[in-house]
């Protein structure tokens, strides 16, 4: 009996800690590499055996394990080797060690990299622009005797593992990607006759796939952060491949929790206001009045804010950071005629959200903003981010010729963030087929690097000449990841998984195959579609009532016949 009661106290705080414990919200998968790429200067030349690496683990080590890959130092041997695990991942890598002679732990470097120049790199070299901010992904750890270790938390494709103890070795019979996803099906889709416009979709919907972590981020490997602003092309992408706003919620939440008033979220004004317009664009989607009439209270504070710095008829904010996006952030003039669009976005998605819930005050505190601020239209330098706003908000002087800024010189002058809005000004102004033409040409061209996921800039003429990212830089070659980037993205700082880069994959849902919600959750939609120079495309958009599901065909005629079904309870207007 005594023994028993022994037992019984210690199980006690095992059950206390499980009741004091946070559920993980994520799923990890256990990734193989797909190949193993040659090393420069004789790097990996202590390695033999190195395709042991590339077979199956069962994540289990045994004493007797004759295929594993080994690395050695004798001799003056430099010994490592460069996995890749063929898409990016956000995670980890474990790596598992069979017996040796030496039963102390052995050093290793792992080195994870978005590209192959960024795993090669090296943060404590002089003048390196890689760096262990947000996420290690450089680092020197000590390897068990007949066990597993697991490393690293970023985002990455490739693995660089190096013996770095001297005159040592050390068999590894794996090293795997450990993935760590929210586990959502893919419930919208896309397909059309080009698959370059299929991977364009996809891809988009993979990267803000990695960014759905514990909270909605905005790159797995650097700013593994809730940027509100950022969020709006993501919010937009889960709305139309995933219809699961869990983590959209949490993280609006805890930027208003983290926000309070009159400060700014991020401290930047623009990001405020996208906030606003995101729980817009989220209900037309979810339908989800009850939590839209939870944000109340914040949302007619925020909007007094707004009133308070509007200089008459103009945008006058001040406090924190002017900001658009980074390609833009040193034109005043053109981030004065954004904040003024943007404003005017902010306060419609106001004056709707108001009609939504009944809050009759809010509303009209609104619609008289706005129509004062329409008063007041100023120039957009023809800078493009500032068209894309001027248009979409209709505050546009002359539609046309903002249209003709955006698509002058094509993709050149695009950015990943505010490629989005450009994008949907397009739209706007019936020029959907020159948007499909520009976005195979800007986003294509980081798949064309070998890019996996969407980078967090990409300047189109450094694109067109630079080497591809999943290969060693041949001599000669430029390398965009380790040359190029600016401000808080230089060089191999820079994310190469971004989810304000997602774009093209709702624009497409919602223009190609012209899925629309016209009212919250559905209850009214427009299926509107403009295929450009595409003959066909199909595909899904999730609601809260189920799946529609449209094809759209060219005819011989060049009529466009349509095909749609639509779940009950959703009204559907077909053009």
């Amino acid at each position: 009996m005594k023994q028993l009661f022994i037992c019984a106290l210690a199980i006690l705080p095992l059950a206390g800690m499980a009741q004091n414990g946070i559920a993980d919200e994520l799923k990890r998968e256990y990734i193989t590499p797909v190949r193993i790429i040659d090393l420069p200067q004789n790097m990996g030349v202590g390695v033999t055996n190195a395709d042991a690496l590339l077979v199956p683990f069962d994540g289990q080590v045994a004493v007797s394990m004759p295929q594993a890959c080994l690395l050695s130092t004798k001799d003056g041997k430099r010994s490592a080797v460069l996995l890749d695990f063929g898409r990016e991942l956000c995670g980890a890598v474990e790596l598992a060690a069979p017996i040796r002679a030496n039963q102390k732990p052995v050093n290793i470097r792992v080195c994870l990299g978005e590209s192959v120049s960024e795993a090669l790199s090296d943060v404590n070299a002089e003048g390196a622009t890689a760096t262990n901010e947000h996420a290690l992904r450089d680092f020197t750890v000590g390897m068990p005797w007949l066990g597993t270790l697991e490393v690293g938390n970023s985002g990455f494709r490739f693995a660089l593992v190096e013996l770095v103890e001297p005159d040592a070795e050390l068999p590894l019979r794996a090293v795997r990607g450990v993935s760590r996803y929210r586990d959502l099906p893919y419930l919208g889709s896309f397909k059309c006759n080009e698959q370059r416009i299929n991977d364009i979709w996809s891809t988009g919907a993979h990267t803000v796939h990695l960014n759905m972590q514990n909270y909605l981020w905005d790159g797995v490997k650097r700013d593994r952060l809730v940027w509100v602003g950022d969020m709006h092309p993501e919010v937009m992408t889960i709305a139309n491949v995933f219809g699961d706003y869990g983590v959209v919620k949490k993280s609006l939440d805890f930027a208003r929790d983290t926000s309070p008033l009159p400060e700014w979220m991020n401290g930047i004004a623009a990001y405020s206001m996208w906030w606003m317009i995101i729980h817009r664009d989220l209900c037309l989607y979810s339908g989800d009045i009850a939590y839209l009439k939870e944000q109340l209270p914040y949302m007619n504070e925020l909007v007094d804010c707004f009133a308070d710095k509007i200089d008459g008829n103009k945008e006058n904010f001040a406090g924190g950071f002017r900001l658009l996006d980074w390609p833009t952030s040193e034109r005043p003039d053109v981030i004065h005629s954004g904040y003024q669009s943007l404003l005017v976005m902010a306060l419609e998605a106001a004056n709707q959200i108001g009609k939504w819930t009944g809050d009759r005050a809010m509303a009209a505190k609104s619609e008289k903003l706005v129509k004062n601020l329409r008063s007041y239209n100023p120039p957009t330098a023809g800078v493009k981010q500032a068209s894309a706003l001027a248009i979409i908000s209709e505050m546009a002087r002359n539609r046309r010729a903002e249209r003709d800024a955006i698509l002058k010189d094509g993709a050149n002058g695009f950015s990943t963030f505010y490629g989005y809005y450009m994008l949907e000004a397009l739209a706007d102004t019936d020029a959907h087929a020159q948007a499909v033409d520009i976005m195979s040409d800007y986003w294509g061209c980081m798949l064309d690097l070998g890019a996996t996921s969407f980078w967090e800039d990409l300047v189109y003429e450094e694109g067109l000449k630079a080497s591809r990212i999943d290969e060693l830089v041949p001599d000669g070659g430029f390398d965009i990841h380790k040359s190029t980037g600016a401000y808080c993205y230089k060089g191999h700082r820079h994310s190469y998984c971004h989810g304000w880069a997602s774009g093209p994959t709702p624009w497409l849902s919602r223009h190609v195959l012209g899925v629309r919600p016209l009212k919250p959750g559905f209850e009214e939609v427009v299926v509107e579609p403009h295929l450009g120079r595409l003959q066909w495309a199909e595909g899904t958009v999730p609601t809260p009532k189920g799946l529609i599901k449209v094809k759209h065909t060219r005819t011989p005629d060049g009529k466009i016949k349509s095909d749609i079904s639509a779940p009950d309870g959703v009204k559907v207007i077909s053009k």
